[in-house]
């Protein structure tokens, strides 16, 4: 007789939980405890669940598995900011950040290990994708960034972001499961409205965030203001040019409200001209994006871009203020550790 599949208790609701402890005469409330230890004070083994007994541990341990991301490596930088990289049940790495601000801790977080969209100065774009993310790994790098906040800084986490390895958007359904499940009474209660998911400009993907009226903040990786040069540095503009997302943005604003932003690398000789913040402001002014967060570029071994010069980025941005685009230079954090925005590779 063939043996049937292990599922991941992670993976079954509350109610199917309860199910299963019906099945086996245990009280109903012995199934929240269990959940509780799922998501409220996540543990990777069922022996971590101290509350509940001998027995029904090992009862759980046959018929479940409970496969969380277990810290591979952590590097600090001298900023504040942390780099984990985190080990999968299969042997895959990805990496997550903690960014620590005066006024904010931020969680960079990964939705997939590698990526398929080969942007040409990301480290991330030049690794093979191997797959998506499951939405409790999301989940767990989550809880794991906001231990080491509480241990380091004394705080939780105060914000997320989706802007680590891989496209969220060629994740949806794990992504927006994870998003749920932060933001749930039953996880870690956080508003939706202190999250941002970035995409690299997948038009179908931001149209059905609209559908689903989602309630978190979106930001699109830009880059350049005109398709020619976005094409040369971003592929996934041939399937998803400039009008194509102005007009999936216009509809996500129009089905949500929610908050856009547009991100903006500057890199030297290539879209840090006057001519290139001209053709900025018309993008911006084709949608009611909140901002554009210029950032400063992070050089990685494979890309031949190089950082503008200080007063070149400064000139971009008074252009901009003078033309009321509400713009906000970004200081990338981590460099030390190859932490900062586009460097995230897996390397030690």
């Amino acid at each position: 007789m063939a043996k049937t599949a292990v599922k991941n208790i992670r993976h079954l609701s509350l109610a199917e939980i309860e199910a299963f402890f019906d099945e086996w005469g245990e009280k109903k409330f012995r199934a929240k405890q269990v959940y509780e230890w799922l998501w409220l004070k996540p543990v990777q083994h069922f022996d971590g669940m101290t509350n509940i007994s001998k027995e029904l541990r090992q009862k759980l341990a046959e018929k479940f598995i409970l496969p969380g991301l277990l810290i591979d490596t952590v590097q600090y930088s001298d900023d504040g900011t942390v780099k984990t990289r985190f080990k999968t049940h299969d042997g895959h790495f990805v990496e997550g950040v903690l960014i620590p601000t005066k006024s904010r801790f931020t969680a960079c977080v990964s939705s997939q290990i590698g990526c398929s969209l080969s942007c040409k100065f990301c480290a991330t774009g030049y690794m093979e994708r191997k797959r998506n993310l499951e939405f409790d790994e999301i989940y767990d790098q989550v809880a794991i960034i906001n231990q080491q906040c509480e241990k380091i800084n004394g705080k939780k986490l105060s914000n997320i972001v989706f802007m680590g390895m891989g496209e969220p958007l060629l994740n949806y359904k794990n992504v927006l499961k994870a998003i749920e499940r932060i933001t749930s009474p039953a996880g870690m209660a956080m508003s939706p409205k202190r999250i941002t998911v970035s995409t690299a400009g997948v038009a179908k993907g931001i149209l059905q965030l609209g559908a689903d009226k989602v309630k978190f903040k979106l930001a699109l990786s830009l880059h350049a203001a005109n398709d020619a040069k976005r094409h040369e540095i971003m592929p996934i503009n041939d399937t998803n040019n400039i009008q194509s997302l102005v007009d999936a943005l216009n509809y996500f604003y129009k089905q949500t409200g929610n908050e856009i932003t547009f991100e903006y690398i500057l890199f030297k000789n290539f879209n840090d001209s006057l001519k290139d913040a001209d053709e900025l402001i018309k993008i911006y002014r084709q949608v009611p994006a909140d901002l554009v967060n210029l950032i400063e570029y992070n050089p990685i071994d494979f890309a031949k871009f190089e950082k503008p010069e200080e007063d070149t980025v400064h000139a971009f941005m008074e252009y901009l203020e003078r033309h009321r685009v509400n713009v906000r230079l970004r200081r990338s954090r981590g460099k030390d550790i190859d932490a900062a925005c586009g460097q995230l590779a897996n390397k030690n």
